[in-house]
């Protein structure tokens, strides 16, 4: 067996697409998915634009046992799981036992849930559980939704860190791969668009609340005031390369590297630890900076971390140096699901030869970035770094290459 670890399958489902040809073509195009909120009424909010999942309707794709067993996001994660398996040409019924496993990350999805059991409670008294044991009970569950639905009873695992659990997630599946599993399904799909979950997203203070969908959310620019919250995500199957190989499959490309930092404890005067984190992944990839042909940038779009991205992809690669694009403008910051789905784009961008645009932003020249803005740019693309960074100082990286 070989040591790389590439990916053969993807599921989507994306604020401005449901499924991934779909989120793809959107994506291209510059077609945004954020919209007013319509889960629950935001009026009385500051913050009222998100980026929903359109047309996802659970009992058109799921049986309708599971539908009262699960909430929203645990529907659009096992759905995302169907798709990629089938876009990856693999049925976990032929697979033996323990051959395959589920590593996911969660953030914010239990909220929804948790809310939903938390108004029980006030009407049904002691019948109800806790909204704290449900919301706690939710990170587990999707993974535990899709090893129940697919039978894949092998390495299983939920990662928790904020935006940057997309990748982490896809780091330790590639782990288990080189340990022996045959495949893996990972990423993220996450969200809570509903009261609970939005207030706990304005205590963080990052949210915007300009109510014009097109000038919510803009990273890299002189009017950048917060992001857009959104749900949904992706999920994708990790195999050994040989292994893939050997069956056939079509490859989407390599998890080549990846590295994860944590930001020093405020007010130490050290460094902020995204390029270390950058400087990792491209070692653990045995590439250079000149190497890679694309960045998918986190983009938070609050001026002090822009500036902080900026200054890490800056010095690493120079100014305007790479080109570097933000396509969650287009769907918001999906929780944990948000790396998992630029991933994705990474990947379709390495298959088709194109670099997504960062949409409605007009680049502020002070960052030094070379960011594709307007329409997507044709460009061959063989290499792209991802990065992303979670609330409380997460910071992870990730290179993924072409596969001849």
């Amino acid at each position: 067996m070989s040591t790389a670890v590439v990916v053969t399958g993807l599921g989507v489902t994306a604020p401005n697409g449901l499924g991934t040809e779909e989120y793809w073509t959107a994506t291209r195009k510059g077609e945004s998915g954020i919209r007013p909120v319509s889960r629950f009424d935001a009026a009385c909010y500051p913050s009222r634009l998100a980026g929903e999942v359109p047309g996802f309707v659970a009992a058109d794709h799921l049986p309708s046992r599971l539908i009262p067993q699960t909430d929203h996001m645990t529907r659009l994660a096992l759905v995302a799981a169907d798709w990629a398996l089938a876009d990856a040409g693999v049925d976990p019924a032929e697979l033996a036992d323990y051959e395959a496993g589920v590593i996911t990350a969660a953030s914010a999805g239990g909220y929804e849930f948790g809310e939903r059991e938390l108004r029980n409670l006030w009407s049904e008294g002691s019948k109800a559980v806790s909204a704290y044991q449900s919301y706690a009970w939710f990170y587990a569950v999707n993974t535990g939704q899709i090893s129940i639905r697919q039978g894949m009873r092998g390495p299983s695992g939920v990662v928790v860190s904020d935006q940057a659990g997309g990748l982490d997630a896809i780091a330790q599946a590639r782990r288990q791969i080189r340990k022996g599993t045959k495949l893996v399904v990972s990423g993220g799909i996450d969200g809570s668009i509903c009261s609970w979950g939005w207030t706990a997203h304005m205590a963080a203070g990052r949210m915007s609340t300009s109510t014009s969908q097109d000038r919510a959310y803009l990273p890299f620019d002189e009017a950048a005031g917060g992001h857009v919250v959104g749900e949904g995500g992706a999920l994708v199957i990790l195999e050994d390369a040989d292994s893939a190989r050997a069956r056939g499959a079509d490859i989407y490309g390599e998890i080549a590297g990846y590295a994860a930092t944590t930001d020093p404890r405020p007010g130490s005067g050290r460094e902020p630890a995204l390029r270390r984190a950058v400087e990792a992944a491209l070692a653990d990839a045995a590439m250079a900076a000149q190497d890679i042909d694309v960045v998918f940038a986190d983009a938070a779009a609050i001026p002090e971390l822009d500036r902080i991205e900026a200054d890490a992809i800056n010095a690493v690669f120079g100014e305007r140096g790479v080109p570097v694009t933000a396509p969650k403008t287009m769907t918001g910051r999906l929780c944990s699901g948000a790396a998992s789905l630029d991933l994705t784009a990474a990947l379709l961008s390495i298959r088709d030869g194109v670099i997504p645009p960062t949409v409605n932003v007009v680049a502020d020249s002070a960052y030094g970035l070379d960011l594709v803005t307007g329409f997507a740019r044709t460009a061959p693309v063989r290499t792209a770094l991802v990065l992303a960074r979670g609330y409380g100082g997460f910071n992870s990286a990730m290179v993924v290459r072409a596969v001849d």
